[in-house]
């Protein structure tokens, strides 16, 4: 398993993260199990948020009832947990007063005494940036967490919280697979007037954006066709784009998993994908593309079988 350092931090970070937010319904073993599968894959760094479970908290306390982890076994992990979200409304709250209620309510679910890494949970178009300073500086001073970022945010809307944040943003999580990846596509398609691909989603070059600032970049739903309507790989709605990840999966000797995720990670900057699976043999399938480079034949070909137009 590949690693990098999150910028401005001692937290060494794997290409692969474990996302947690389905775990609610199963049993404390095959949360260990889970658990487990990842770490001997070399994934040690996991992925929650407050409001992910079907009451608030609900898998962060579910993660802690069944790991029962000692001060050893915590220390060898890396936690990272999500604030912002009101689901009841729903509506985003990046204030001062909610972020660290529920940065105090993570931290008595997961049974710890500091978050790892907290992102701020899609971004809010009421925040106030001043506030978000002072949370995190009062949450930062008080050891209760080490690094700090967010998830789906555009360069302006990073730009307009480092304005007042004193600590480096060391991460965006934003939705990115083979099948999904406009933020790759507008610039590879850039400046061709009669392509509706070369249009500006996120504010322009968020990837190379993210490159620029040594942020990481967290790809969730790797596998995922679009937004959560179900996975590409074996999809019938994906024949070619299926011909060809098998055909490179048989080449490599790994499984189309691994391929997705290798797609993602050749991606430069540090960048690392969140797999959302409770299937341990997916895990540890998925964990291998880390140690898999695409040439740069095989990265274009799967990016052209998705549909997208390389001019």
């Amino acid at each position: 398993m590949k690693t990098f350092t999150l910028a401005g931090t001692d937290i060494e970070a794997p290409e692969v993260v474990l996302g947690l937010m389905r775990i609610t319904e199963k049993s404390d073993d095959e949360i260990r199990e889970l658990v487990r599968t990842a770490r001997d894959a070399g994934i040690d760094f996991l992925d929650h948020a407050d409001v992910y479970g079907s009451e608030l908290h609900q898998c962060e306390r579910r993660f802690a009832e069944a790991m029962a982890l000692t001060p050893a076994q915590r220390d060898e992990l890396t936690i990272q947990t999500k604030a912002g979200i009101v689901r009841d409304g729903p509506y985003f709250d990046f204030s001062y007063e909610h972020l660290v209620e529920s940065v105090e309510g993570s931290l008595r679910a997961l049974g710890t005494d500091r978050i790892d890494v907290l992102l701020l949970h899609r971004p809010d178009a009421l925040v106030e940036p001043e506030e978000v300073a002072r949370a995190f500086d009062e949450l930062h001073a008080a050891g209760k967490v080490r690094a700090f970022g967010v998830s789906n945010h555009t360069p302006r809307q990073i730009e307009l919280l480092t304005k007042h944040v004193r600590q480096p943003l060391v991460a965006n999580q934003v939705q990115l697979s083979i099948t999904h990846a406009p933020l790759v596509a507008q610039g590879v398609a850039a400046n061709m007037q009669a392509e509706g691909q070369s249009t500006v989603r996120d504010g322009g070059g968020l990837l190379d954006f993210c490159r620029l600032h040594d942020i990481a970049v967290q790809a969730w739903s790797p596998f995922q066709a679009g937004f959560f309507d179900g996975v590409f790989l074996g999809d019938d709605r994906y024949p070619e784009l299926n011909a060809v990840v098998d055909r490179l999966a048989d080449e490599h000797g790994v499984t189309p998993e691994a391929i997705a995720t290798a797609w993602i990670t050749r991606i430069p900057g540090r960048t690392q994908v969140v797999l959302g699976t409770t299937t341990p043999a997916r895990v540890a399938a998925a964990a291998a593309g880390s140690d898999l480079t695409l040439s740069r034949a095989q990265w274009y070909e799967l990016f052209r079988a998705a549909g997208y137009r390389v001019p």
